[in-house]
């Protein structure tokens, strides 16, 4: 299979299975796309929109249409000369009856040959949860749903098995207690049975047993008058029904009880969703057996691995599957905090791309704006909190809520690896938990890789400014225990102690710290604090630094430098099936930045337009300040380029996706409302508020103006967007393209981003020879941007090794414009690319209607090329340009076309 030069993620489903995707191939190809990238495929919890919740990781999802479905699609895929990359969940599974590894567990608990493959505490201090399982799914309190009759005993007549049935819910029934059922049989030969299954609870072949004495049950159990007598037994007498729960592997509880008594690690807060032990080999082994064997027969040639901060070990387990791959492409989805690098011993491509796509959001975001919209969310939400400040609310927030049973379940361990020190045993538990909550709130990112070596020099560096934030929230008696902290939980390797107990404990403790930062920077940097604070909503998304509102392009160059040193191969992306706004989106709000005076302006004419729409609930007004600036911020950057205020239609349809969108904004901020507790007035309220501003008559004004505001913003948007395609197709890495977003994406969070796109729309526009001047009069019907991506990716096809290979080196810009323009070459054994695309130009656009700068805007602006590259005429999109005085005019090179790609004419001179 041929190198991977560009991606194309798409999201299988039942409503997109891999049959349907073989009629575009295609067209994929045309566009230049060499491999697919496909959703998670192994077989997931039936009906699931995404694959994220995988029950059995030894088939192909039924579904999609199972592993013949693979197979035709593969066979396309290589008539086309293209690859397959593959999504894989290495840490979690989606518990349920769907799941035959967890109801293994479920039903026999310890005795499972499944019981470790789950990250589950088996061992507890409470009776109640000693060798069981807590499954925190009732609706209410245990008792009451037992008393009311909710939990049931059912019977499969198929096998022989007993289960318990709640609502949707299916719970087997341990064998080893079926005696207790048949006790009440009027059956003499079931009763007889009875003593036969209670001695499976001390026979060593219990498993092999118990299936011969379910057969029996098959021919005894056939009349439905007797199986009726047994279930009514337990339906008539619940305290019948609690004694045989009691016998369980298991213990139902209310659902509010997980944050805080759950002995399973979950993925993030979900418990549909219970951790893997990938580190151990032969979960491992037991969980890829099937994937890689479709890579041993070449059905797939690369992996992307989800969550990998959740894993004990992400360098063990990243280094066990590329020799179990031999060496074939893996990336890892890996969120990249401020100055933080993806570790180089991984044997890894790189990551999935989010850096990047921060990288390039900074990019075109106008620092200079920063104080005025910042000034502007302050005095409308009156919410005075930097980023920072915000996010260590947030972190607060989950920590006492969210994640308040894991924090005291390792506060818990960490005591008892105190009490074996002489140094620390009168450490009291309470300073533990002080000092461990407040390193937990100070962390500044997901994670640390610490190991037996103790931790590298990034490591070090991140615990360094935790532990030193942490003690400003700390009194002085706490400090000694902080430090300890900072020696247990990596400082001191592992190596340095003596093999035994105290050494595994120690590794455990340090696996499961490092796992438990992970989803707590997560919930309340992604999942709340980017629905907290607004300052510039085009910052606030998944891998972003919401803090920084922009960078100058120097800080551009450095990064593809970097990149192209370290993992030149990593994926380059700018949308994506997590993203909380559409690539598009995100590149008109980013004119926000530019026009801070003006937003502001419009922001205060519109808080007095909306005052009749407004409505006061409990102690407030809904929305809040912050929630209605968030939503206007919102409305501009989603508008859909066709919609206009007398498009009573499409003002429905949009209104279905921002309501969608603004109840989930509001419940993950967890200020006036939350997912465990929704305050369903306020929710009401602010629907009707975007109600009256897209649908009703009294909000006209309102909707005009936004409407106006929102046509003005999207020439320099488009724009935008255009050069940000442009960069990610050009600069070091592989680009990653999002189903659907070779045409204008201003799509909204999940499951708004999912849809499944107008294949047959985009293929039909697809044309080898484009008009560009045609291309930038019509630019809002997306085929412009269409055209520069299948431009680009053909020239990746053209010269596969200057963009795998070849240098990256900053130009150098000069003139009155030269803030607003990036440019870059790319060179490799004497074939070279210039690149130049614009920045912050909204200023020089003025009125214009089209994402084009007016040639005269740019006045003395040029390129200085260097020497080797300053001579002859370079083919760009729309003609030749000659190299004057050693440069290129940006009045020339960018005076028919919005961006430009430009590379040396042919015929010879340069």
């Amino acid at each position: 299979m041929a190198d991977i030069r560009a991606t194309l993620r798409l999201q299988f489903n039942r409503g997109f299975t891999l049959d349907d995707a073989l009629p575009w191939l295609d067209y994929f190809s045309r566009l230049g796309i060499s491999h697919l990238y496909a959703s998670p495929l192994l077989a997931a919890q039936p009906g699931s929109s995404h694959g994220y919740d995988t029950v059995d990781p030894t088939r192909i999802s039924d579904e999609l249409g199972g592993e013949a479905a693979l197979r035709r699609l593969v066979g396309g895929l290589r008539l086309h000369g293209m690859g397959l990359i593959v999504d894989t969940v290495a840490n979690h599974m989606r518990i349920g009856d769907a799941n035959p590894w967890w109801q293994d567990v479920l039903e026999w608990g310890l005795d499972s040959p499944y019981a470790h493959f789950f990250d589950i505490r088996w061992h507890s201090d409470d009776p109640l949860l000693d060798q069981q399982v807590l499954l925190p799914c009732l609706g209410g309190d245990y008792a009451d749903e037992l008393a009311a009759g909710s939990i049931r005993l059912d019977y499969q007549a198929e096998d022989g098995r007993f289960l318990l049935r709640y609502g949707e819910h299916r719970f087997p029934v341990c064998p080893a207690s079926f005696g207790m059922i048949l006790s009440h049989s009027p059956l003499a030969a079931l009763r007889e049975l009875s003593p036969r299954f209670a001695e499976l609870h001390r026979h060593p072949q219990a498993r092999h047993l118990a299936q011969a004495l379910c057969r029996q049950l098959v021919a005894l159990l056939g009349d439905p008058a007797i199986r009726g007598i047994l279930l009514d037994t337990y339906r008539d007498d619940w305290h019948a029904l609690h004694r045989l729960l009691e016998q369980q592997h298991y213990r139902l509880a209310n659902w509010r009880v997980a944050a805080d008594d759950i002995n399973w690690r979950r993925f993030f807060d979900i418990n549909e969703l219970v951790g893997l032990r990938a580190e151990r080999p032969d979960v491992f082994r037991a969980s890829h057996a099937y994937l890689l064997g479709l890579m041993e027969q070449g059905l797939i040639d690369g992996l992307r691995i989800d969550h990998v901060d959740g894993l004990a070990d992400p360098r063990g387990y990243c280094r066990r599957l590329s020799r179990a791959t031999n060496g074939a492409p893996l990336y890892v989805e890996k969120i990249l905090g401020p100055s933080e690098a993806l570790p180089g011993d991984w044997r890894v491509q790189g990551s999935t791309g989010y850096d990047f796509m921060n990288q390039v959001s900074l990019l075109q975001h106008d620092a200079l704006g920063e104080p005025l919209l910042r000034n502007l969310w302050q005095e409308i939400s009156n919410r005075r909190d930097s980023f920072a400040g915000e996010l260590r609310l947030a972190r607060e927030r989950v920590l006492s809520s969210l994640f308040a049973g894991d924090v005291e379940g390792l506060a818990q361990q960490l005591w008892r690896i105190a009490r074996h020190d002489l140094a620390s045993r009168d450490m009291p538990l309470g300073s533990i938990r002080r000092a461990l909550y407040q390193l937990l709130c100070a962390f500044p990112v997901y994670r640390t890789y610490a190991g037996a070596l103790g931790r590298s020099e990034q490591d070090r560096r991140f615990m360094t400014q935790a532990i030193a934030e942490a003690e400003r929230h700390l009194e002085p008696v706490d400090l000694r225990t902080l430090h300890w902290l900072e020696r247990v939980l990596g400082g001191e390797p592992l190596c340095a102690l003596p093999p035994g107990p105290l050494r595994r404990l120690r590794q455990h403790v340090l696996a499961r710290f490092q796992q438990l930062t992970s989803p707590i920077a997560a919930k309340a940097l992604e999942d709340t604090a980017c629905y907290r604070s607004a300052v510039a909503l085009g910052r606030n998304d998944v891998g972003f630094d919401p803090g920084r509102l922009g960078c100058e392009p120097e800080e551009f160059h450095q990064a593809c430098q970097e990149r192209l040193r370290s993992f030149p191969q990593a994926l380059l992306t700018t949308a994506t099936h997590d993203h909380k706004r559409g690539e598009d989106c995100r590149a008109r709000l980013a004119v926000l930045s530019e026009s801070a005076d003006w937003f502001a302006a419009c922001a205060w004419e519109w808080w007095k337009l909306a005052a009749p729409l407004r409505k006061h609930v409990g102690q407030g007004v809904a929305p809040s300040g912050g929630d209605e600036l968030i939503l206007y911020q919102c409305l501009l950057g989603a508008w859909p380029l066709e919609l206009v205020p007398d498009d009573t239609l499409g003002l429905q349809d949009y209104y279905q996706r921002l309501q969608q969108w603004q109840r989930k904004a509001i419940r993950e901020a967890k200020l006036e409302s939350d997912w465990s507790a929704p305050a369903q007035a306020y929710e009401q309220a602010c629907a009707e508020f975007l109600a009256g501003i897209l649908l009703d008559d009294t909000g006209r004004p309102l909707l005009q103006a936004i409407a106006d505001a929102a046509q003005r913003l999207m020439p320099a948007g488009a724009l935008n967007a255009l050069a940000q395609g442009v960069l990610r197709n050009s600069v070091p890495g592989v680009p990653d393209l999002y189903q659907g977003c070779e045409f204008w994406d201003f799509s909204l969070v999940d499951p708004d981003n999912r849809r499944v796109p107008d294949y047959a729309a985009r293929e039909a526009t697809l044309t080898r020879d484009p008009d560009w001047p045609e291309l930038l009069r019509t630019w809002r019907d997306g085929r412009i941007k269409q055209a520069l991506l299948a431009h680009t990716l053909g020239l990746r096809r053209q010269w596969p090794t200057l963009f795998s290979q070849g240098d990256y080196l900053p130009l150098v810009v000069r003139g009155e414009q030269a803030r607003r323009v990036l440019a870059f070459a790319r060179s490799y054994a004497g074939q070279h690319l210039l690149v130049v695309v614009p920045r912050c130009c909204a200023s020089l656009l003025g009125t214009s209607p089209r994402p084009h700068v007016p040639p005269a805007a740019w006045g003395d602006t040029h390129l200085q090329l260097p020497s080797h590259l300053g001579a002859g005429r370079w083919q760009g999109l729309t003609g030749c340009h000659r190299v004057q005085n050693g440069g290129l005019r940006l009045a020339d090179v960018l005076g028919d076309s919005p961006v430009n790609l430009l590379m040396p004419c042919a015929g010879g001179e340069r």
